[in-house]
């Protein structure tokens, strides 16, 4: 049997919208199970998302921390965010995140990994990219404003962000997938052997 995620879909008898915020929107669906009964699912609707997983020459990853009202943390992440635009390029809005909030600019692109962040509740997907050959950006720092005003930027060494994700101490699931995935390509095919950044997103389809 081959281990591997396959699409589908069950039927929906019927769907609302009772929520529609900024960003996201809340949806309500009546989905008929295998044995013919008809079960009520809400899940929050989210555009997508793309992080980034920079790594400098000293071997160094580049975090911000930043605090997360729902949770209630300052929390140390990787650069990301939202796919503003349906169909957007996530390379072109992973290299727009690294830009904004880190001021970083990287030679060398790949597909680190991509996952569903909640898939039991929300439709959100992430494609998580490494970044290499790090620079900084050209032009002016791009103005930030809320949390991200209070943003703190650090370049810590890998294993020691393996360390702290071990040990509970690291919680953000980009950061987290993120730095495993790292070192799981490091210690199997090697990092060369990902995908390419224009690798095909099924679960965000977009125009090369």
């Amino acid at each position: 049997m081959t281990i591997k995620d396959i699409p589908e879909e069950w039927e929906i008898r019927a769907t609302e919208t009772p929520f529609v915020g900024n960003k996201t929107s809340v949806r309500t669906d009546d989905v008929v199970m295998p044995d013919g009964t008809v079960v009520t699912r809400d899940y929050q609707v989210h555009p997508g998302s793309v992080a980034v997983l920079a790594l400098d020459e000293a071997g160094r990853v580049l975090v911000l921390r930043q605090y997360r009202h729902p949770v209630r943390h300052k929390l140390w992440e990787i650069p990301a965010g939202l796919l503003d635009v349906p169909g957007e390029n996530p390379l072109h809005a992973a290299q727009r995140e690294l830009y904004e909030e880190a001021h970083v600019k990287a030679e060398d692109w790949r597909v680190l990994t991509d996952v569903y962040t909640t898939p039991g509740g929300c439709d959100e997907a992430v494609r998580i990219f490494l970044a290499r050959g790090l620079s900084e950006a050209e032009g002016e720092r791009f103005e930030v404003e809320d949390e991200e005003a209070d943003m703190e930027l650090a370049r810590v060494p890998l294993e020691e962000l393996v360390r702290g994700v071990l040990a509970g101490e690291l919680h953000n699931n980009c950061l987290v997938v993120g730095v495993l995935s790292l070192v799981a390509a490091r210690t199997g095919d090697g990092l060369d052997a990902l995908r390419p950044a224009e690798a095909p997103w099924p679960a965000r389809p977009f125009e090369a």
